[in-house]
């Protein structure tokens, strides 16, 4: 323990190897450089940093397709996340409302508050409005500012005043009397048809190009879970758990951002961020403990890593759940059942099969075991641009799995008691033969009973 952190930085770590190689990522490294070394101008993975003006336009046809076959003059949009998976519009989301309508026939309209102008005057969409914040003055702009806009109705209305068809128009779910009311008053001769379902159903199956930069993300990710554990067995118990997740945060941006093309302006960079955190101790016995993790790391306790990596707006979850030796016999025993259960899953997650089935065998597994008391959760939830979106892989969830949707998984197990649990995660996609891992860091005893 007599090497100072500032010494670990600037050193080497030569056992941090790329994944699938025996390439170190300090090699040539010296004392005055960085752990993350200067870009080659190749990056460390290659692989696009977004998806294309050209996907999203293609996913708005695909949309008018569906919107045709369901009989409506179209669809607005509200969700921020529906908007970006949709326009490709990146923007940060606060209680400024935004817009987005897609006709079924014609291009697509936005509404955006004033301080993103210059996001979307620089995007593919050219026709939009935009307004100065929020509260809106009805009328009157800075001089005599009268009224307050009501943006449901105003965004409505320039709808129909852009000659748009609005006999039937699309929202993304049920609304309440007020604010139908409202609707009915900017448009008395439309009706409203909650369609939210076909966007859903869209982004649950995922792209070829969705997937690779998904898989993209985890590479870089993997590389920080490696840094993270890398750190503990170097420091041991000199340093804490929120010190490990922080340096690891470091590394693994430093990397990533390393590669991702940029020049400081709008839509580049977009939906891009490397995060690790780690808890150890009884921190860990719980799935959603509600405290900070300040702890100093001590031998005999459970640790985990979590890590959530986003390219494009694309990632997925990769924990890693570890113990510093010694280990009581139970606790040997809860690792190693929740490992099996999270290598099962791969093997259950193909075309063809039920969630509700894939989850019954999993925590049948445990239960087998005697480990029914340690089963907090459903072993997986969807995932996409956010971090849960349905289906799930629950024991009340009976969908039938297609290619390309994309779950965590953590069939985690828990013992409040002991103090310790395990909670690996990962991220698989659904194929024929074989669900797809995309994380790569081990799930070995050799890779997660640490000594220090």
């Amino acid at each position: 323990m007599k090497t100072s952190r500032r010494d670990f930085m600037k050193g080497s770590l030569a056992s941090l190897t790329l994944v699938g190689g025996g390439v170190s990522l300090l090699s040539g490294c010296t004392k005055e450089t960085s752990v993350v070394p200067p870009s080659t101008g190749q990056p460390l993975f290659p692989g696009p940093d977004r998806l294309t003006v050209e996907w999203h336009k293609n996913t708005i046809k695909r949309l008018q397709e569906k919107l045709s076959a369901e009989g409506v003059s179209g669809v607005l949009c509200a969700d921020a996340l529906n908007i970006t998976y949709l326009s490709g519009y990146f923007h940060s989301k606060t209680e400024r409302p935004e817009y987005l309508w897609v006709p079924t026939k014609g291009e697509p309209f936005l509404y955006v508050p004033g301080l993103d102008r210059d996001l979307i005057t620089t995007w593919w969409i050219k026709d939009y409005e935009w307004y100065f914040d929020f509260p809106t003055a009805e009328k009157g702009g800075f001089d005599n500012p009268q009224g307050t806009r009501d943006h449901l109705v105003y965004v409505l209305k320039a709808i129909d005043k852009r000659g748009y068809d609005t006999k039937v128009v699309g929202i993304e779910h049920e609304v309440g009397p007020t604010a139908m009311d409202k609707m009915k008053k900017a448009l008395p001769h439309s009706s409203f048809k909650a369609i939210g379902k076909l966007i859903h159903d869209m982004r649950i199956r995922k792209t070829p190009e969705e997937i690779e930069l998904m898989r993209r993300a985890q590479l870089y990710e993997d590389k920080a879970l490696e840094f993270a554990r890398e750190y503990v067995l170097k420091h041991g118990t000199d340093a804490t758990d929120y010190e490990v997740g922080m340096m690891a945060t470091k590394y693994g941006t430093d990397l990533l951002m390393r590669d991702i093309k940029r020049d400081g302006r709008p839509h580049t960079a977009v939906g891009c961020r490397i995060g690790i955190s780690c808890r150890c101790g009884v921190g860990t016995a719980y799935p959603h403990p509600n405290q900070v993790h300040h702890n100093r790391i001590q031998k005999g306790q459970a640790m985990q890593f979590s890590g959530g990596g986003r390219i494009g707006g694309y990632g997925g979850e990769g924990y890693r759940a570890c113990h510093i030796l010694p280990m009581p016999d139970l606790a040997k025993k809860m690792w190693e059942v929740h490992t099996e259960m999270t290598l099962m899953q791969a093997e259950l997650q193909i075309v063809g099969a039920v969630g509700r089935d894939i989850a019954k065998k999993i925590i049948d597994h445990a239960r087998n075991a005697g480990l029914e008391k340690y089963i907090y959760h459903r072993p997986a939830h969807g995932i996409g641009m956010e971090g849960h979106q349905a289906p799930y892989l629950a024991l009340g969830d009976y969908i039938v799995l297609e290619e390309g949707m994309a779950f965590s998984n953590e069939p985690g197990l828990y013992n409040p008691e002991g103090g310790y649990g395990y909670n690996h995660g990962g991220t698989i996609i659904t194929r024929p033969e074989r669900g797809e891992v995309l994380n790569k860091t081990p799930l070995t005893k050799e890779w997660c009973w640490l000594k220090i």
